[in-house]
């Protein structure tokens, strides 16, 4: 986080997450490797099924606690860019369009917007939306709040996005119109993202460098920021002048617990009524402690192994197929994704190609090399490539079980093969750095990530492989691919856009760029006390904190007495 991004970059550390590696891993996976095609089973043997949504909530409660595992540095809209932040900063703050917990797109702070021609989209804001603090919101703060996006003051993580962006005009008291410099299919989606985020344009002056960090963020959700104890908790309170239904509950308490077995027995005790990002080591103590429930939903994620030199071995292709060919799937999403996740050849989720047609989403998959470990064919690839007894290097840290597995595979799959693998273990800030820091990356030769779509288009991972991209660790360059980037981008009809985007999946799949794993789905816990939270990865930018309540209608006096 020290290291300042690049201009005009995302910083997508929130899109991945992390695995470590250890002697007793290495003898679970080996006990694993005789498992067989995806893994159906979450921790002791319970079937993994994706619900669409908890049940809905029965009635209001005075107060919940939710449980993240860090605490944001900023709630600045502008560099919302990973899960604790956007966690909390979804019910909070409220962008142009809203991404709704079945992952589709409608209006927000928008009421209607309008592409009258391929290089203008206009949007007409709701009247009468009220900030928290008490301004109603007008054209100019949505001006404001766009233009801080790109305001190079701000170092925005969002900034990428607006790339295309000539110009955003105040064109009447509740209009704005963008003008793009070229068509372009994704800004409008970004617009349901934190890139969309609408803020008190006098509010956010008035709190001036300390915005983000101290003082209530002048924004129109449904809750607004209360009181932040620095280090422990971050309490919402409801707005009660919101324009849409009210949230069900008074006060939302965001409880900052780092420690992931600390953060599963205070679920256990009830000190938390829940949470996301539950630590996969947990799923089965949760799942069977009869305190709540354990849910999973899409999460549009997928853990891959990320190729971050090409100077050595894996500049060879043959080499990062070797690899691929070598890894034990099966085994990792058992042991590391708690037996939640499903082994894939894809970069992508299937999920992710909702727009699509049937005929463009089997075309996607179609053209994949297989995700089946297949030694013989590694072994012979590795000779042709001379790279028998070649050393490298993968980073892992104690992040988390699903990091540190992950290492560990890649270690056991190059053994298994003719390479010999270390293991650079990295503490779990300096890990992050990898993300940032070209510096942090000297010596390593691929790391674990996990990366999850902010909307639902396969663009959205697939753009990381074009030449200068932000996540593009190996330098890849193909004019090719570059190229069809740039087509989909100007392409607004999804099935057509998707078609081109088939086209970039096959030619990522070929270069091993980043080598698939598994997808992973979202998991939240609610105890008994509590329901209504979305499953999916919505959250991240819908106000799902609003929508949970009592589970029962007597739930609410005994959480007013916790």
């Amino acid at each position: 986080m020290t290291t300042p991004h690049r201009p005009g970059s995302r910083r997508p550390y929130g899109r991945y997450r992390r695995i470590a590696a250890t002697t007793a891993v290495l003898a679970s996976l080996a006990a694993l490797a005789a498992c067989s095609g995806p893994p159906r089973h979450a921790g002791a043997g319970t079937p993994v099924t994706l619900s669409a949504s908890t049940p809905p909530a029965r009635g209001e409660i005075d107060s919940f606690t939710w449980a993240v595992y860090a605490e944001p540095p900023t709630l600045d809209y502008t560099v919302a860019f990973d899960y604790p932040q956007n966690t909390i900063l979804s019910n909070v703050c409220e962008s142009l369009m809203r991404w709704t917990p079945g992952l589709t797109l409608e209006p927000g702070l928008a009421r209607r917007a309008s592409n009258p021609d391929p290089t203008t989209w206009v949007y007409d804001l709701r009247s009468g939306v009220r900030f928290h603090d008490g301004r109603t919101m007008s054209a100019d703060d949505v001006v404001h709040s766009l233009g801080r996006q790109t305001d190079p003051d701000n170092a925005a993580a969002w900034a990428q996005n607006f790339q295309n962006v000539a110009s955003v005009r105040k064109t009447g008291p509740l209009q704005v119109t963008v003008k793009l410099k070229k068509p372009d299919s994704q800004f409008p989606q970004y617009m349901a993202t934190a890139a969309g985020v609408i803020a008190s344009k006098a509010g956010v002056e008035a709190a001036g460098k300390d915005y983000g960090t101290t003082g209530g963020l002048a924004c129109t959700g449904p809750f607004e920021l209360g009181t932040w104890s620095k280090g422990q908790a971050i309490e919402l309170t409801r707005f009660d002048g919101y324009w849409g239904p009210k949230a069900k509950a008074k006060k939302a308490v965001f409880r900052i617990i780092t420690d992931p077995s600390a953060r599963t027995n205070a679920m256990l005790s009830g000190e938390i009524d829940g949470g996301y990002l539950i630590p996969t080591e947990s799923y089965a103590r949760l799942r069977d402690s009869g305190l709540g429930t354990l849910y999973f939903g899409e999460g549009l994620s997928t853990v891959n192994v990320n190729i971050t030199n090409m100077k050595g071995p894996l500049g060879d292709v043959r080499v990062r197929r070797a690899l691929s060919l070598a890894l034990d799937r099966s085994g990792f999403a058992q042991a590391g994704l708690g037996g939640a996740g499903t082994v894939t050849n894809s970069l992508t989720t299937r999920a992710a190609w909702a727009g699509a047609s049937e005929q463009t989403r089997q075309a996607a998959f179609a053209a994949l090399p297989p995700a089946t470990q297949d030694l013989e064919k590694a072994k012979a690839l590795i000779k042709e490539a001379g790279a028998t007894g070649k050393t490298l290097t993968v980073a892992t840290s104690s992040i988390g079980q699903d990091v540190s597995l992950l290492a560990t595979a890649v270690q056991a799959a190059g053994s298994r093969i003719g390479l010999r693998i270390n293991l650079k273990t990295i503490a779990p800030n300096a890990f992050t750095a990898l993300f940032t820091d070209p510096e942090a990356r000297e010596g390593i030769d691929m790391f674990p990530l996990t990366y999850y779509n902010s909307i639902t288009d396969p663009l959205d991972l697939l753009t990381n492989f074009k030449t200068g991209a932000y996540l593009n660790f190996a330098g890849h360059s193909d004019k090719r691919y570059d190229t069809l980037v740039d087509q989909a981008t100007a392409v607004y009809e999804p099935d057509r856009r998707m078609k081109i985007e088939a086209e970039l999946q096959k030619l990522a799949a070929e270069q091993l760029l980043w080598i698939p794993v598994a997808e992973w789905p979202t998991a939240v816990f609610l105890n008994k006390r509590i329901t209504g939270a979305p499953t999916t990865i919505a959250y991240m930018y819908y106000p799902w904190a609003a929508d949970v309540g009592a589970a029962d209608v007597g739930a609410a006096d005994a959480g007013a007495a916790k």
